[in-house]
């Protein structure tokens, strides 16, 4: 015992002159992290909220369990402490006060926590998940809306499950359990099941035997990922909460002048972000159809450094400048509408080449495009190559000559649309059923994307028709997007895990860091201004704009 108590007195020792040494490096929190099962925890997420501020501020421990705040992120005043770790709760202390000009110090002991489940990120549940990873996959089709635990601990049978997926079928991908958005009946799409009817019967068996319809606690093992290491460990992350507890910011984007916008994926409004201040601002868009589910999706700049926005269900692209806060409603002719018109993309990158803006609508799979000079769309039908192929791009990335990819969110391929020909050319993955989703082309012509399917990132060079893959290393991360930095990193950000991702193509390293609230990520931008990538996500499940900083 008293040499416990003496290992324990030198390390508390050590760690207090370690903080009189950052001090006069500009660190204004600092401690280590402890608990009976793990003397040094590695990897544990602790962040902290200045009381009255909507910003949290998270750093991660080192290998030697200690934690480091810089001055310039904690402003004095009184802050409350919380951690992520799988497995622990906090059990002290946690709060602290923090004074100009000093470094304050919090010693934080976790104690294992007795509600696990409640941790889990959805990954976590289908890494959790008896059965084949086939099976489990089709879950990721629930994720937009609402988390694996919800079905997990739900008490439904297989006739219950069946009624669950015909209502959940006609919801839209907006919706959420406290908002939910019915589709109109008559559509293309009004029934938006993923599965087909003898699919959803053996899906309907197989919850109700991995849920509490017959037994009062899961039956089979929890397996939380490791916590993150090494250089995972050094990150700062930054989180703004939004006035509006029910906002989805599914796509996040920064201005030149360091404004961040964000598209609200259930609501008819777009924000923007003061980061400087935390003050967040909304700005309704015009309702197009007052019947139709709100919200909206793709966020784009323009050369000029307007703002495009897709509108959904509400059937038409909108106009932004970010200057005078206008906002101009472009909808689809009204000869294209039927009950399920769906705009879910645009790219207005690089319409200076010839005007236009290419969108889409998802519910026939048709390609348009916009001209900005005269308001008029253009019909350019289903994207078909010269062999007959047909393919869906869900993204829809233009290079700088504002030639459109496809990007097949339903199968394993690539396409092309020519701007000037029309002409449409198809590359195959060479990974099965990668589900291409979104992605970028970068400054040299190469397209970077998300294979959302084969859990990776995808690079196509179209001088050579070469696909490169990298393989994400934790399970079910399932990236939707992907952006390429000046320094040649590609990030990406996962739907299930909480995860962002860093791939260094060159010597192909991928590091990843985790995220301090449930997230659901969908776009990730790079802002580039300064001499570290910045990267920006949108909390889209927990109403927050979230900012990464690599310190490496």
């Amino acid at each position: 015992m008293r040499k416990t108590l003496l290992l324990s007195s030198c390390g508390l020792a050590a760690l207090l002159l370690s903080t009189a040494a950052q001090a006069e490096t500009g660190v204004a929190l600092t401690g280590k992290v402890t608990s009976t099962q793990e003397p040094t925890m590695e990897g544990v997420l602790v962040s902290a909220k200045r009381d009255g501020s909507t910003v949290t501020t998270t750093v991660v421990t080192n290998a030697q369990g200690v934690y480091s705040f810089p001055a310039e992120k904690l402003a004095p005043g009184h802050y409350t402490l919380a951690i992520r770790a799988a497995g622990y709760k906090l059990d002290g202390p946690k709060a602290v006060d923090v004074a100009s000009g000093s470094t304050a110090t919090a010693y934080l002991t976790l104690a294992k926590t007795n509600a696990l489940a409640n941790q889990l990120t959805n990954g976590e549940w289908l890494n959790s998940l008896p059965g084949d990873d086939r099976l489990k996959a089709a879950l990721t089709n629930c994720v937009g809306c609402h988390t694996i635990q919800r079905i997990v601990q739900s008490t439904h049978d297989d006739a219950e499950f069946m009624q669950v997926f015909a209502r959940m079928g006609t919801y839209s991908p907006g919706s959420t359990p406290t908002h939910p958005q019915p589709l109109l009946p008559g559509g293309n799409n009004s029934d938006r099941s993923p599965m087909p009817k003898p699919i959803q019967e053996k899906m309907a068996a197989y919850l109700a035997s991995v849920n509490l319809s017959n037994a009062e606690s899961v039956e089979f093992p929890l397996k939380p990922f490791p916590r993150l290491t090494g250089r995972s460990t050094r990150v700062v992350i930054t989180e703004y909460d939004l006035p509006r507890k029910d906002a989805q910011p599914h796509d996040v984007v920064m201005d030149k002048d360091g404004t961040v916008w964000y598209s609200d994926f259930s609501h008819q409004f777009v924000g923007e972000l003061d980061p400087a201040t935390g003050k967040v601002t909304d700005h309704e868009i015009p309702t197009l159809r007052p019947e139709e589910p709100k919200g909206s999706l793709a966020l784009e700049f323009d050369p000029k450094g307007n703002l495009w926005l897709a509108g959904m269900y509400q059937a038409g692209i909108y106009k932004i400048d970010t200057k005078t806060k206008q906002i101009i409603a472009y909808p689809y002719p009204k000869e294209w509408l039927n009950a399920t018109t769906q705009s879910s993309m645009l790219s207005a990158q690089h319409n200076d080449v010839d005007g236009k803006i290419w969108t889409n609508n998802q519910d026939t799979h048709l390609v348009y495009r916009f001209n900005t000079v005269s308001g008029t769309y253009e019909d350019l039908g289903q994207a078909v190559d010269k062999n007959g192929t047909h393919i869906n791009g869900y993204g829809m990335p233009t290079d700088a000559q504002n030639n459109a990819y496809q990007l097949n969110f339903g199968g394993a391929s690539i396409g092309r649309i020519d701007a000037k020909t029309k002409e449409v050319t198809i590359w195959k993955t060479p990974l099965p059923f990668s589900r291409p989703r979104r992605g970028r082309v970068d400054e040299n012509g190469i397209l970077w994307f998300a294979e959302y399917g084969a859990n990776g990132i995808g690079r196509f060079d179209p001088k050579t028709n070469d696909i490169k893959e990298w393989q994400l290393p934790t399970p079910w991360d399932e990236p939707y997007d992907v952006v390429k930095a000046k320094d040649g990193e590609v990030w990406t950000g996962s739907m299930l895990t909480d995860r962002v991702a860093r791939l260094d193509p060159k010597t192909d390293a991928i590091t990843e860091y985790q995220l301090p609230r449930s997230t659901n990520i969908r776009r990730v931008f790079v802002d580039d201004r300064g001499a570290k990538p910045v990267l920006w996500v949108g909390s889209n499940h927990g109403a927050a704009i979230v900012k990464v900083e690599p310190l490496d």
